[in-house]
Parts: structure tokens; C-alpha cells; sequence
């Protein structure tokens, strides 16, 4: 059980090359339930279309997406996805937007109140949860488009490089706060990412991608409990990791 991809193809017509090009091809991964995993790759090869391919979005050229056994075919509304920018709703204030997937499956309006309540308290967004999103610092949005992925309700979460436009500092804190809700709640994570260090201190196992058309070169497991802080990070073990990832991406 959990996230399977199998045999995965996809191509785009270049109209300046007057021909297909293939981005990803007879892509191949699982996702075992409860998991936290990091996809990694160099720049252009194809992680942003493997995200809209498992959330349906686009559907592929030829292989399967599996979730729970159950074969993915268009938006099936089953994952819960994050993508790059935090897309909050400016009419909405922040309580309004983290509770926006709870109206659409028409929740019960005050039990979604109540966890929306809880989640930003936890999340050091309560005083915050009437302001609207200009308001709000890159990270304080961020946080609050987390939270609305996490209300979804979906058991499996895709999040594409969702803290890439963030300061290091601002960076580092959200990582503590993703790390410490997985911890608790134990969603299937896919997160995109092109920080090395983030994917070794956030993950369970790291999928290294080669090039466009992108394959899996290598699946490697973090050898480091959970939770886990950033001071594993200067750990010998991490440090040897990271170069082998780094060996993986240049090659």
C-alpha cells in the first residue's frame, strides 16, 4: 500500500525543435505508506511534471500511477498537493483559507473550526488568523498554505518545492515545524526539492533523478532516527551522504 508509479513516459512538442521530447521516461518508484520521501534532481528534469502527473493534473503517455491499489486517472482528489507558491486566496483572511478544502467536501463547519483552531496555535499562526494574506510574511503564508494542505484530509500529501522562495532562516524554521507535524500525524509525503541538506534532514529515503528524460538513478535511505534536528546535518554519516547525492546529481 501506499504511492506506486510504474513504467511512467511523458513527452512535449518543442516547437523550435519541430519534434516530441521525452521528460520522463519508464519512471519507476514506491512510496510506502506513512513515509516521508525526497525526490532530488538536477534543475529542468522533470520534478514539477512528475508532481502534476500524481496529482493528476496531466495524465502520462504511457505507465501507471497507484494509490492504496487504486489506479490515479485525472484529479481524483485523493492527494493532498502543495505546489511552489503558496496560492492563498487575498479576499480570504488566513483562518478563511486554511479552512477552504473543508468547505469543498463539506465538512462539518465546527469541527473543521475547532482542528483549524488547534492547527494554527500549534502552527504560531492564531493571533495571525484573521489577517489577510498581504499581511503576512512569505513564511507565515507558507505555513498557512501547509496547514490548508494538511486540512484537506488527505492521508497522502505532494508537496513541490513548497519552501524554495524562502530565507534560509525562514526556511529552517518551517522544515522544524513540517518535520514535527509528520511526526505526529504520519502522512505518505512526496516532497520535491533541490536542497540536499532539507531532503537528508526532512526524510525517510531520498529518489535521486538523473537528467531529462528523467529515470531513477538511485534510491538511498537516510540512516538517521526520526525526529531528527539539523545538527545531523554535520554528522559524518550526513556529510558522506551528501556527497554521494552530490556525486549522483553531477554525474
Amino acid at each position: 500500500m501506499g504511492l506506486t508509479l510504474q513504467g511512467l513516459s511523458k513527452s512535449y512538442y518543442n516547437p523550435h525543435l519541430d519534434r516530441q521530447m521525452k521528460i520522463i521516461n519508464s519512471l519507476s518508484f514506491e512510496i510506502e505508506t506513512g513515509s516521508f520521501v525526497s525526490l532530488i534532481g538536477p534543475s529542468g528534469c522533470g520534478k514539477s511534471t512528475i508532481c502534476n502527473l500524481i496529482a493528476g493534473i496531466e495524465s502520462p503517455d504511457c505507465g501507471q500511477i497507484m494509490l492504496d491499489s487504486s489506479l490515479i486517472n485525472g484529479l481524483s482528489g485523493n492527494i493532498g498537493y502543495m505546489p511552489q507558491k503558496d496560492l492563498l486566496l487575498p479576499w480570504r483572511t488566513l483562518l478563511e483559507n486554511v479552512l477552504l478544502g473543508c468547505e469543498i467536501q463539506h465538512q462539518d463547519k465546527h469541527n473543521a473550526l475547532e482542528e483549524a483552531h488547534k492547527w494554527l496555535n500549534q502552527f504560531g499562526l492564531a493571533s495571525f488568523s484573521n489577517h489577510y494574506p498581504h499581511q503576512l510574511s512569505g513564511g507565515m503564508r507558507q505555513r498557512g498554505a501547509l496547514l490548508r494542505t494538511i486540512l484537506f484530509g488527505k492521508k497522502t500529501l505532494l508537496l513541490d518545492e513548497p519552501f524554495g522562495a524562502l530565507d534560509a532562516l525562514t526556511r529552517q524554521e518551517i522544515q522544524r515545524w513540517l518535520s514535527s507535524i509528520w511526526n505526529q500525524t504520519r502522512h505518505t509525503v512526496l516532497f520535491i526539492t533541490h536542497d540536499i541538506d532539507e531532503a537528508i534532514l526532512l526524510s525517510d529515503k531520498i529518489i535521486v533523478l538523473s537528467q531529462q528524460p528523467a529515470c531513477v538513478l538511485q534510491t538511498l535511505t537516510v540512516p538517521f532516527p526520526q525526529p531528527r534536528d539539523s545538527d545531523v546535518l554535520l554528522s559524518s554519516a550526513s556529510l558522506d551522504l551528501k556527497k554521494e547525492l552530490l556525486n549522483l546529481l553531477i554525474k
